[in-house]
């Protein structure tokens, strides 16, 4: 008797704390959730309203790095040449522009071959940059927004604890009950909205908890640190580039790095584009992102090469060359793909994105759950009791 009165009191104190987290940040969740939600599909959608052109291949060669900066810069003259990105010799060379403070992330496409500009993206503006900025930090200043964010994620980890405690049921009766909707034309509005909340809530609880997880890993360096070197990693997880090993670069006419597109296409031949970064400083390497896939990016190759001589210089961080990764350093560089769903292109998207929706729900049909409960009708009384009482 007394071990069901303590399971009992269990159970309500877990309810209680299941309603007030969920009542303090329904609607934060509500907002991650529904957003993350439109995000996940956000790279097809822009693959097809591309307006760029595809030009057929010349027996010339293409802009150099340098010469692709030089058009660019143009543009801007102002703001600082972060990379260039060599897809295939018929698709368009993209200049990408980014500053920190005060944030400046825009694209100059160009002609591969003659360099007229075809196109200037920012990206910064437009439908889905609104809807990052909303998922990341609920349009709030980036110091704020992600800490509520982050949070709030954590929160959501504890309320899918407390749910699952919640769903489980008392005995094989309700067992049956639990797994699947049992609706039928009687079946009242508010046994529905329950059976929406709890019947999914169980079933989505096992992916959104990976996607939490995932989440919590972007959001706080301290938790991404934990996670790493709980797996037994030892690499610096900040991302670094390393300096050049013969000291300060020494101009020249014809300038390494206007060699080392070819370089990196002979010695990568699958690789599907490669992002040349420029140094920031005299004394620092080219660093070059080489992708192998398209719409994933934890496979990429990170490599750094001395300005002075492209030899290639190894990096203390755990974003190198991805084939010399150990368990650890790639479950991180996954974190990104796993917490979108590309990791299983095109099906884990799809999950990724009925998860959120359903995450989405979550708050909803609770805080309806919660109202229905608390400020629940009377039922009339009958005329007889009436004549009774009077």
């Amino acid at each position: 008797m007394e071990k069901k009165k303590s399971k009992s009191n269990f159970k309500k104190v877990i309810r209680q704390i299941h309603l007030y987290l969920g009542l303090i940040t329904g609607a934060i969740v509500f907002v991650i959730a529904i957003t993350g939600c439109m995000w996940v599909f956000q790279e097809e959608i822009n693959m097809l309203a591309n307006d760029l052109p595809e030009f057929e291949q010349r027996n010339e060669p293409i802009l150099s790095p340098l010469e692709a900066r030089g058009i660019a810069q143009k543009v801007f003259p102002e703001n600082n040449v972060h990379g260039t990105v060599y897809a295939e010799e018929t698709d368009p060379i993209e200049v990408i522009f980014y500053e920190l403070e005060p944030e400046f992330y825009q694209s100059v496409f160009l002609h591969p071959y003659t360099g007229e500009i075809l196109k200037v993206e920012d990206h910064m503006t437009g439908f889905f940059h609104f809807i990052l900025h909303g998922h990341m930090y609920l349009w709030l200043p980036e110091e704020i927004g992600s800490q509520v964010v982050g949070w709030s994620t954590f929160i959501f980890f504890l309320m899918l604890v407390t749910g699952i405690i919640l769903w489980w049921p008392k005995n094989k009766k309700m067992k049956n009950q639990r797994f699947s909707f049992d609706w039928k034309k009687s079946t009242k509005w508010k046994r529905k909205n329950f059976d929406l909340h709890s019947v999914l809530g169980f079933y989505v609880s096992f992916i959104a908890v990976v996607v939490v997880f995932t989440g919590l890993v972007m959001v706080f360096d301290w938790f991404e640190n934990a996670v790493y070197k709980g797996v037994g990693g030892e690499k610096e997880v900040v991302f670094s580039i390393p300096e050049n090993t013969t000291g300060t670069f020494k101009p020249t006419e014809n300038p390494p790095i206007e060699s080392l597109l070819a370089n990196l296409k002979n010695e990568f031949p699958e690789a599907v584009d490669f992002e040349i970064h420029y140094p920031y400083t005299e004394t620092s390497s080219i660093y070059v992102e080489i992708a192998y896939e398209d719409g994933v990016y934890y496979s990429a190759d990170y490599r750094f090469y001395d300005q002075n001589t492209l030899e290639e210089i190894e990096t203390p961080s755990i974003y190198g060359a991805y084939e010399e990764a150990g368990f650890s350093e790639k479950m991180i560089r996954m974190n990104f793909d796993i917490h979108v769903g590309a990791i299983a292109g095109l099906p884990g998207k799809i999950i990724s994105f009925f998860a959120s929706l359903i995450c989405a729900s979550l708050p909803v049909t609770g805080f309806l759950l919660w109202y229905g409960r608390k400020y629940k009708k009377r039922k009339p009384q009958l005329r007889s009791e009436k004549m009774e009482l009077a």
